[in-house]
């Protein structure tokens, strides 16, 4: 099969290395970009007079159909070496000869780099997208479930009463700093390597920033060498990919707690469960398990590119070939990840009643008392441990917060007034969480109001 590299070489390239080093299995997903970014070279070539403008013609009309053929799944991928053969292969098959003019002023080394480039691009531009397809889901269901009161946690155990609604658009503030570290990244991916050559540049009096214009790139690479050897915006990615799925893990463990019998806060729809072999009793929360495990796979990519990179000289290295098949499952799992949310989200089942009645567990509202008495003049710490004590002669004599009278409440101080009994109410509790971001129905609304506005 055809080599780019073996007009110096007397023997034959070992079968079994040949395929140890074959990266086609993995370029295939870049085969499109490649295309383009030949047609751009070839077009490039033909303006600075390197090639005839006839000739450029014939190449990027040969082009254009081996992207058709991709694109309809009919291009036949042979015993190529890696996407580059492949592509220049069909070309001169095509074309004859003229094909081998594509090349020049070009390595493997600039093309690979532009066109994980081109890929790059696109897959930040799709997992915003599908972000923002979750965000308004998430907004959706919170809108829904506007008013629905549960215990809020830290630690896992009981704190204060919080709206479900609120607790649901944490998780969007946290996919909304994901967009902004995607969209940042962006900024640096968009950067045309193309000309570098194999590092060193070239002699040949190519025009880079003509190629850039037409592949859509706003700067072109400064540095041949470093334009080569950067996978920067690969690790970039792989980290902002990692923190998105760390949200979504953390929603899934809190959608698994939540639906165990234990919480009983929810139930995830038959059509996204599955149930046991053995056990006929069970309803399995596959969705968020799965997420929480294919999170560690992203971590692991992260990590793996990380240490690929770690100790590599300029420029390119083959070690490099590596980067990509990991990378390219990483972004499956982001993006099926977003999907089955988006689809999984809006069919969960609140038992809102158990939710409400878990609310007012754990004596969540005492810090509202605390509140109350520094509403009175009473310094905060002082109020804390009159609270504190309240609580355990509450807890000696087998009474929960809610059932105390006020003649017992002054027991403690003389602060104490009828109003304090409302106070200690759930509904209350949260209605009066109205600083800015709270979790009261009047800030949770104001909150819903701008992201419909921000989303729209």
């Amino acid at each position: 099969m055809m080599k780019l590299w073996d007009a110096k070489f007397k023997k034959k390239l070992d079968k079994e290395v040949e395929e140890f080093t074959s990266s086609l299995t993995m370029d295939k997903q870049l085969a499109k970009y490649d295309v383009l970014g030949s047609i751009a070279h070839t077009r490039m070539l033909a303006k600075c007079k390197i090639i005839k403008e006839k000739e450029a013609k014939k190449i990027v009309f040969a082009l254009k159909e081996i992207g058709r053929e991709l694109e309809k799944g009919k291009f036949l991928f042979k015993d190529d070496e890696d996407v580059h053969t492949a592509v220049e292969r069909s070309l001169t098959e095509k074309i004859g000869t003229l094909g081998e003019k594509l090349h020049t002023a070009r390595s493997r080394n600039d093309q690979i780099a532009l066109d994980e480039r081109l890929y790059v691009k696109d897959k930040i531009k799709e997992i915003i997208s599908q972000i923002t397809k979750f965000q308004k889901i998430i907004l959706q269901v919170a809108k829904r479930e506007q008013n629905v009161i549960m215990p809020g946690y830290t630690h896992l155990q009981h704190s204060q009463p919080v709206l479900f609604s609120h607790w649901l658009l944490a998780y969007l503030e946290m996919l909304e700093r994901d967009k902004s570290r995607f969209n940042d990244s962006y900024t640096r991916v968009d950067v045309c390597p193309l000309g570098a050559g194999a590092g060193f540049g070239t002699s040949l009096p190519i025009d880079r920033k003509f190629t850039a214009k037409i592949l859509g790139f706003s700067k072109v690479a400064g540095n041949s060498l470093d334009a080569v050897s950067d996978r920067d915006f690969l690790i970039e990615l792989s980290s902002a990919s990692a923190i998105l799925m760390m949200h979504l893990s953390r929603l899934s463990e809190e959608i698994v707690l939540w639906n165990s019998s234990e919480f009983g806060f929810l139930e995830i729809d038959e059509s996204f469960a599955t149930g046991s072999s053995l056990m006929p009793n069970k309803k399995n929360p596959d969705i968020p398990e799965l997420i929480r495990g294919k999170t560690a796979k992203v971590y692991g990519e992260l990590f793996t590119i990380l240490s690929l990179m770690k100790n590599l000289p300029l420029a390119y290295n083959r070690d490099m070939q590596e980067d990509k098949e990991g990378f390219f499952e990483m972004m499956k799992i982001v993006l099926s990840s977003l999907n089955i949310y988006t689809k999984f989200l809006p069919k969960i089942k609140l038992n809102k009643a158990k939710m409400g009645e878990m609310a007012e567990k754990g004596e969540t509202t005492a810090t509202d008392l605390v509140e109350y008495l520094v509403t009175k003049k009473v310094p905060f710490r002082e109020a804390h441990r009159i609270v504190g004590k309240i609580l355990k002669h509450l807890a000696a004599s087998g009474k929960r917060l809610k059932e105390v009278s006020l003649s017992e409440l002054k027991n403690f101080s003389d602060k104490f007034a009828k109003d304090v009994l409302k106070r200690i109410k759930v509904e209350f509790s949260v209605k009066s969480k109205n600083s800015f971001g709270g979790t009261s129905p009047k800030q949770v609304q104001k909150r819903i109001r701008d992201w419909e506005k921000r989303l729209a």
